[in-house]
C-alpha cells in the first residue's frame, strides 16, 4: 500500500477479513527519501492492525536510535508489535535485532515451536561495540544537540534553496534529511517520483567539488551524527549555497 494512505490500507483490510498477518512499515519512510508520517497514519496502522488482529511491525532499521533513543515509536507515541533494527545496535557493525511483547518472542525456541538462527547472531565483537554505544546514547543533551545540528543543516539548505531560486522540498526527522529537487510536497513514493533526478546529479557534483560527499542517489537519507561538529554543519550548508548558484548558472 501506498506510505501515509490510511484509507488504502483500510481498505486492504475490509476486503481481507481475517486473512492479513502483519502491517509493516517504517514508521519514517527512508528508502524513498526521507518521507514523514502524516497526522494520525501511525495511530491508525496500530488501530486497524488491532481491530483485524494482524501483528504491527515496525522497521526501524534506520529510525532506530537515530530519532530518539526509542525511535521512531517513542516519537510519535505509538507501540508496535514487533521491531527490527539494524547495524546501529551495533555501533556500526554488522548485527541485527527483532523484539517485541513477550507472548510473541515466547514463540521463538526453545521457549516454542518457531526456529530462527543467524550467521551473526550474537556475535561478540558486534554485542560489544553495542554495550560502549549504548551509554553515549543516554548522555545528558545528545538528541537535542542533534537535533540543532540537523535542522541549522536544512535551514541552511531550505536558505539556499530560496536564494537561488531552486525549486526543492527537505524533509527532516530529527537527524534524517533529504533534499528532494521538486516543487510540491514528498508525503509518498509518488511525490519522491517527481523529483528531478538530473539536477540532483549535478548538485551531487557540485557538492563533492566542495569537498563534501552525499549518498549519490535522489531517493536517500542524510544521516547527521554526533561526530559532526558545529563547523561540518557549517561548511556543508555553506557548500550546498554555493553549489545551487552554481546550478542557477550554468
Amino acid at each position: 500500500m501506498p506510505y501515509n494512505d490510511l484509507e488504502a490500507v483500510e481498505r486492504i483490510s475490509r476486503h481481507h477479513p481475517g486473512k492479513i498477518a502483519a502491517v509493516i512499515v517504517e514508521p519514517v519512510a527512508a528508502n524513498m527519501g526521507v518521507v514523514p508520517p502524516s497526522e494520525g497514519f501511525l495511530p491508525g496502522l496500530r488501530e486497524i492492525a488491532t481491530r483485524s488482529g494482524a501483528l504491527l511491525v515496525f522497521d526501524e532499521v534506520i529510525t532506530g536510535f537515530r530519532v530518539a533513543r526509542g525511535g521512531a515509536q517513542q516519537l510519535w507515541d505509538v507501540r508496535p508489535d514487533l521491531t527490527v533494527l539494524g547495524k546501529i545496535i551495533g555501533g556500526g557493525l554488522p548485527v541485527a535485532a527483532y523484539g517485541g511483547r513477550r507472548e510473541l518472542m515466547e514463540m521463538i525456541a526453545p521457549l516454542g515451536p518457531v526456529y530462527q538462527a543467524g550467521t551473526l547472531s550474537g556475535n561478540p565483537l558486534a554485542m560489544r561495540a553495542g554495550l560502549a554505544t549504548l551509554p553515549r546514547l543516554a548522555a545528558p543533551e545528545f538528541y537535542a544537540s542533534l537535533e540543532k545540528k540537523s535542522e541549522r543543516l536544512a535551514e541552511g539548505i531550505r536558505s539556499g534553496l530560496g536564494r537561488a531560486g531552486i525549486r526543492g522540498q527537505v524533509n527532516r526527522v530529527s537527524s534524517l534529511l533529504t533534499l528532494f529537487f521538486t516543487e510540491n510536497p514528498v508525503k509518498d513514493y509518488a511525490g519522491a517520483k517527481k523529483s528531478d533526478t538530473a539536477m540532483f546529479a549535478r548538485f551531487f557534483q557540485e557538492m563533492l567539488k566542495r569537498g563534501i560527499l552525499l549518498p549519490p542517489s535522489q531517493y536517500e537519507a542524510l544521516f547527521v551524527s554526533a561526530a559532526h561538529t558545529d563547523a561540518d554543519i557549517h561548511e556543508t550548508a555553506r557548500a550546498a549555497v554555493e553549489s545551487f548558484e552554481a546550478l542557477k548558472t550554468a
